[in-house]
């Protein structure tokens, strides 16, 4: 049976992703040796590097622009305390969507004065906070783009003269936007990108080496983009696997024909929620996510119904975070139009059975 992997992460990646990664492990280049035995140092190695560093840039329209991109470790996670040691001088400002960002936030405090732009915890993160004021004298502002847990997505970024930070973790390279508007850009791999274990770091250069600190050398970014991400060994089967998925959004014709796709994949689905009177959408609806669509049932007697109706459909990774309860259907870049309709048949199905 076809399963259809709706996984908020690590989540689906494209079939032919998989099958050239899984030769690669098996051989190589054609070297009789595993991808994962041969050094990272290796011009085999190192070209594949390059390669997603450069495919990172270009798909984000970012060449030549003054910006490096980098393959690090340590999740998204680890960059909320790298982006703090890097840049927070003084103060920086936070916009608190969700789980993430307050974890983010978190993390800065130890470094210096941190302030909430806005919050939208007062109603458990279902939506996106605007018309918030931005002080003039941070050293940066720090936005999560899309909420993976809550299912909210900002739609449109603040204009401000501060250092712009962005979590994409969940939503890189799902839609066109002005990337040149931020200075930094970090995500996990394991949503639109790979498989975790990777983050990618995508860093205008002029913003750093800003703060008065020493920081340590793992964390600098200043010497990771000297190094050209091989300071330490790097996570080699991650990477390459990025590169692999990058080249795979090249070839469907890069971010605009992935877009286009994410659409009607979120389109088809809200629909049905919208339309379906046995469900209810939890984000606000101009905050829902592409990339993570969350929703309750509106009776909880039919909870064993339609999770037998699911698991019969091939669906898997429905279930929603604790901190939501209901569903969540992620619908990252290589979900397939086809697993969004067969969701939308069985919640159909339901209605009709009910």
């Amino acid at each position: 049976m076809k399963k259809h992997n709706f996984s908020a992460g690590p989540c689906i990646l494209p079939q032919e992703v998989i099958i050239k990664a899984s030769e690669a492990v098996m051989d190589f280049n054609g070297l009789g040796l595993s991808l994962i035995e041969i050094s990272h140092r290796s011009k085999d190695f190192v070209a594949v590097m390059d390669k997603a560093r450069s495919l990172a840039l270009e798909l984000l329209d970012l060449e030549g622009k003054g910006y490096q991109a980098l393959f690090l470790q340590g999740g998204a996670s680890m960059e909320f305390l790298m982006v703090a040691y890097n840049l927070l001088e003084k103060k920086a400002g936070y916009l608190n969507t969700g789980t993430w960002a307050d974890k983010a936030l978190k993390e800065a405090k130890i470094f210096g004065e941190v302030i909430e732009v806005g919050s939208s915890k007062d109603e458990n993160f279902s939506y996106i906070p605007k018309g918030y004021s931005i002080p003039n004298d941070l050293d940066y502002l720090h936005l999560t783009s899309n909420n993976t847990i809550f299912g909210t997505q900002i739609k449109k970024f603040p204009k401000t003269e501060a250092t712009l930070v962005c979590d994409m973790s969940s939503d890189i390279f799902s839609r066109q936007l002005d990337f040149s508007q931020f200075d930094l850009i970090y995500a996990g791999a394991q949503k639109n990108m790979g498989p975790a274990g990777t983050t990618l770091v995508v860093v205008k250069e002029e913003i750093l080496g800003r703060v008065s600190r020493k920081i340590p050398s793992m964390l600098d970014y200043k010497v990771h983009i000297e190094k050209e991400s091989m300071f330490n060994t790097p996570a080699v089967f991650p990477v390459y696997v990025s590169m692999l998925t990058l080249e795979w959004l090249q070839k469907l014709g890069g971010i605009a024909a992935i877009e286009e796709i994410n659409e009607k994949k979120a389109q088809l689905l809200y629909s049905e929620i919208d339309l379906n009177p046995l469900f209810k959408g939890y984000a606000h609806k101009e905050d829902r996510s592409n990339m993570n669509a969350t929703f309750t049932l509106a009776e909880e007697k039919l909870k064993d119904i339609f999770e037998g109706m699911c698991k019969e459909a091939g669906i898997s990774g429905i279930n929603g975070h604790r901190s939501v309860g209901g569903y969540r259907a992620s619908m990252y870049n290589a979900l397939p139009l086809e697993s969004v309709g067969t969701l939308v048949d069985v919640m159909s199905e339901l209605e009709r059975k009910a």
